[in-house]
């Protein structure tokens, strides 16, 4: 779970952000405004991100508040073996490909599409095999917004390996040959270990926190 600190920003910047886009007294918006500055002011006390750049990043949330949406496809050759791409951020660390979801697609549609863009793979989406909360599966460092991620099993159907803007190489790995230099933030390895199960049984249930 979350620290403390992390959930109490979190909380007071979603009443912030909820109460700005409600609120019509000029009074009640300062006040709003008052709680989301204290929000960012926690974030930059206890991480190494600068003020101000918090602060831009509350700004630009508008709306009532919600979780964001990862979506990650989880992608299988017919031997098996899993498709995994180099982030040329993260210290160019291993993860599933994907990313945030974008307004007017279908979650489907997402994890095809990010598939595409960070492998050069066409690939079908099987399953949905898991919703994870971010913060009960221990990826770090600890992210400003509440997180959902979507993991989908997917198949290749065409294309080839080439990496993308935000890639720079593309592997598959077979379960005994995962990489240790995963990407944490992304993914974690029980999550991989998880997926090659639904892959090995579909049958299996979406799993779900």
């Amino acid at each position: 779970m979350p620290p403390l600190w992390l959930t109490w920003a979190r909380e007071l910047q979603a009443i912030a952000q909820t109460g700005l886009t409600f609120s019509t007294s000029p009074y009640d918006r300062e006040r709003y405004q008052a709680v989301r500055s204290l929000a960012a002011q926690i974030l930059a006390e206890h991480s190494d991100v600068k003020l101000d750049r918090i602060e831009a990043l509350f700004a630009e949330q508008a709306g009532y508040a919600t979780p964001k949406v990862d979506v990650r496809g989880a992608v299988f050759r017919n031997d098996g073996a899993l498709l995994l791409v180099r982030e040329t951020a993260d210290a160019g660390r291993w993860t599933l490909p994907g990313g945030w979801a974008d307004v007017n697609e279908t979650p489907v549609q997402c994890a095809v599409r990010e598939v595409r863009e960070e492998s050069g793979f066409e690939v079908e989406v099987l399953k949905l095999a898991a919703v994870y909360d971010r913060d009960r599966h221990g990826h770090v460092p600890p992210h400003a917004f509440h997180v959902y991620k979507l993991l989908f099993v997917c198949k290749v159907t065409g294309g080839a390996a080439r990496p993308g803007l935000e890639t720079s190489e593309v592997r598959f790995f077979t379960i005994d040959e995962l990489p240790s230099d995963l990407s944490r933030a992304r993914v974690r390895r029980h999550q991989l270990d998880r997926m090659f199960e639904h892959w090995g049984s579909p049958g299996l249930p979406t799993e779900f926190d």
